[in-house]
């Protein structure tokens, strides 16, 4: 198989529909592919309204549904479909991840499969996402470290010129180029990535896990670049309800999987270095707000909550981060 479309439902069975109605428009143009659908773990009749979808609209020919009862998180649910790819005769050549709150545009696929064939050493690659309204979202990024995390929580334009090369998010270029890390909510990986590093890491359910991988990869010689040429439309936050225009108090599991990024892959002084960073930054940044009485773009409670779940309170074991839906027996809530 040349690719294989992974999509991960929960919670946006609507969404999902559409955005294989969007694929349905591409598939053609990429011979030898399929789109693998996880239902995971929706529950109602989200199974029944996507495989009627699959069905009323011709789509069996190259889409597959996979139903799991409880919800494994992104990575937990985008693995079943992994793992078993990578067990059968024909495995893909490339595997790409797609959020199931997206459009694909025109070409996105064939960008991409066409930029992985003339670039035998990349090993993963990105879309350019955006709005719904056509504004760019950023999607190419730096990899987070102490000095990033102060000043995209402080928010403060001479210190972000100051520390313009530590930037997470830049300004998205309009060529390809090598960058640290892009979003899993479009992301297509080379077989031989995951074959050496491993699918998603689980313990991190949701979040971050994209970030993490994309390091791994790189740690073992596979680089990640940004394709502007492919093109989604992310309706971001759906599933989590975590956006960037308009912030909700962000969940616990958030912040376990950003405490799990940086002792997993850094170490316990870097980590302590980048909690710091991130409470100094807000801090000063709430200062500010209050002294110049402009409003406050953060999410509820981000401050107390980045305190509650930093490595000065919670310490520095790794953990893997808690299920939400499951009690302490692994059962669904």
């Amino acid at each position: 198989m040349k690719l294989l479309v992974v999509i991960a439902n929960y919670r946006v069975t609507h969404l999902t529909i559409d955005c294989l109605r969007s694929i349905s428009k591409e598939i053609e143009s990429e011979p030898d592919s399929h789109v693998a659908v996880c239902e995971n773990g929706t529950g109602d009749d989200a199974a029944e309204q996507i495989q009627k979808a699959i069905i009323k609209n011709g789509w069996s020919s190259w889409c597959t549904l996979t139903v799991v009862d409880r919800n494994l998180g992104f990575t937990g649910g985008n693995n079943v479909i992994l793992r078993s790819a990578l067990r059968s005769k024909d495995p893909p050549e490339y595997v790409f991840l797609l959020n199931a709150d997206t459009l694909v545009r025109p070409g996105a696929l064939k960008a991409l499969v066409e930029f992985m064939d003339r670039n035998p050493k990349v090993g993963v690659a990105g879309s350019a996402q955006e709005f719904p309204d056509g504004t760019p979202q950023r999607s190419a990024f730096r990899f987070h470290t102490p000095l990033s995390e102060f000043e995209g929580n402080l928010r403060f334009g001479p210190v972000s010129r100051l520390l313009k090369n530590w930037v997470v998010a830049p300004l998205m270029p309009d060529l390809s180029c090598e960058i640290g890390w892009t979003s899993g909510a479009s992301m297509i990986i080379r077989r031989e990535v995951l074959q050496g590093i491993g699918v998603l890491d689980e313990a991190y359910y949701t979040h971050f896990e994209d970030i993490d991988f994309c390091f791994n990869a790189r740690k073992a010689g596979w680089p990640t670049w940004y394709v502007p040429l492919s093109r989604i439309v992310h309706f971001a936050g759906q599933s989590t309800g975590i956006t960037v225009r308009y912030p909700k108090r962000y969940p616990s599991y958030y912040f376990e999987a950003r405490r799990r990024y940086f002792l997993k892959n850094h170490s316990a002084a870097y980590a302590a270095l980048a909690d710091a960073g991130m409470i100094i930054g807000l801090a000063l940044y709430r200062l500010r707000v209050k002294l110049t009485g402009s409003a406050d773009s953060t999410a509820p409670l981000l401050l107390r909550d980045s305190i509650r779940h930093s490595v000065f309170v919670t310490g520095f074991v790794l953990r893997e981060v808690r299920n939400p839906l499951l009690d302490n027996f692994g059962r669904n809530k």
